[in-house]
């Protein structure tokens, strides 16, 4: 008698899984890498890997509607004359015109003046739809100093010096030739039309010391008026929150790894960089051990998305959250309704994978004046400024629950850890036990 094995389910490689081969045979057809925007895909340690301790017996709680919760936040009060006040910790990020459209930056600006936060220029330059339309506006300052210019670091209400971003930390940006128009062009003065690739470090400075003499240019400029932030990518978050405090900054910002970009390659967005969670506890502990917390203000970005994500940041230590991809969406940007459009440029609502190609269905992402005319920036703002309203709302039932009159009194023993990488990362107690991975040799 003949024996035979019964007929087993094939079995495909947690290596070599559908992604990473499609990879293979695209970089083997074409000989050149891939190229998206967004951030990191991959799963990594984040917020949802922390739980509050609400109040009960040994805390007591405060009641919902009848108890006051504080969400202000002051940034740049260290050297400036006009620190930001802000009435939520929730900021937008830079994004530039050129990765968006003209009314996707205005509806970004309106959405943040109505929920009285700021929004950030990106890359490119100032557009007139986005200060126009934004009570307090950042400036950026890049590397590429595409369409900088004094006029404009004086009308802006703070400057961000950008050293890095979490999703190419080290690396520079790009911005594909069908996004260069004619008005993006004149305001880079580049050709219309060509690829764009931006510089991975400033041309004029080379270290730390030279920041700090760049810090002082931008100073007597904006003659001592605007806080200087410094933005760095997730990568030594410690050193370079420390070297940024010592060469002046008034605000230091870290973009963790599934922070977005415009376009940069694959491989960097998800090789390169720190989770946003690894990068929390280091440049707080670096302003602590320069006596510099609170007083130097810590914006985080990279992933944010609800009420509980701002409200852990603030526990670990964070003064302020910075939005950009989660901004996007609450415009209408991946909109499920555009489904059979993103199907037609071979994505699908919700990857995000089109960003970088100019031909956005939802009209966000692109310079296409068809496409461009699917924005409303008055309703895009409305949105975003709902979206707002409730991250807030939701942080501040959390504080609530656990007895804080304020976002910023909550604390890193609000939280425990689901698994033992956020919990080393964080810093604060696995569930169920008072043990802190790498605390006290352990």
């Amino acid at each position: 008698m003949t024996y035979r094995n019964p007929p087993t389910t094939p079995r495909k490689s947690a290596t070599f899984d559908d992604y990473t081969l499609s990879e293979i045979r695209r970089a083997a057809a074409t000989g050149i890498y891939d190229i998206r925007g967004a951030g990191a895909k991959r799963k990594l340690p984040h917020f949802d890997d922390l739980l509050f301790l609400g109040a009960s017996i040994s805390r007591y709680p405060l009641e919902g509607y009848r108890e006051r919760c504080d969400t202000s936040v002051v940034l740049g009060s260290r050297h400036a004359r006009k620190p930001i006040e802000l009435k939520i910790p929730i900021t937008i990020a830079g994004m530039s015109f050129g990765s968006l459209s003209g009314p996707a930056k205005e509806a970004l600006g309106r959405g943040a003046t109505l929920s009285g936060t700021s929004t950030t220029t990106g890359d490119g330059g100032m557009t007139e739809e986005e200060r126009g339309h934004s009570k307090q506006l950042v400036y950026q300052y890049l590397p590429s100093r595409y369409g900088m210019n004094p006029r404009d670091l004086r009308r802006a209400d703070a400057i961000e010096v950008v050293v890095g971003q979490g999703a190419k930390p080290g690396g520079g940006g790009m911005l594909l030739g069908q996004k260069i128009s004619d008005r993006v062009a004149e305001m880079r003065t580049l050709p219309k039309g060509i690829d764009q690739r931006s510089a991975s470090r400033h041309p004029d400075w080379t270290g730390p010391d030279d920041l700090e003499i760049k810090i002082l240019e931008l100073r007597e400029i904006t003659d001592w008026e605007k806080p200087i932030y410094v933005k760095v990518g997730g990568a030594r978050p410690y050193y370079d929150t420390a070297l940024a405090v010592k060469a002046g900054a008034d605000v230091v910002v870290v973009d963790g790894m599934q922070g977005g970009t415009a376009a940069t390659q694959e491989v960097f967005i998800e090789n390169v960089g720190q989770p946003t969670l690894a990068c929390i506890r280091p440049a707080v502990q670096a302003l602590q051990d320069l006596g510099m917390h609170r007083k130097v203000q810590l914006v985080v970005s990279g992933g944010i998305r609800n009420g509980a994500d701002v409200a852990k940041a603030l526990a670990l230590g964070v003064d302020a959250v910075s939005i950009g991809t989660a901004a996007l969406v609450a415009l209408g940007d991946n909109d499920p309704r555009w489904e059979a459009e993103y199907n037609a440029l071979g994505s699908t609502a919700g990857a995000y994978d089109d960003w970088h190609e100019g031909r956005d269905p939802a009209g966000i992402t692109t310079q296409d004046p068809e496409l461009m005319k699917r924005v409303d920036p008055i309703a895009a703002g409305r949105r975003l400024a709902n979206y707002l309203k409730v991250m807030t709302l939701e942080a501040q039932t959390i504080a609530r629950a656990c007895g804080k009159n304020s976002l910023h009194h909550l604390e890193p023993e609000d939280l425990v850890a689901l698994s033992i990488e956020a919990a080393a990362m964080a810093g604060v107690p696995l569930a169920g036990t008072n043990w802190i991975p790498g605390k006290n040799g352990f």
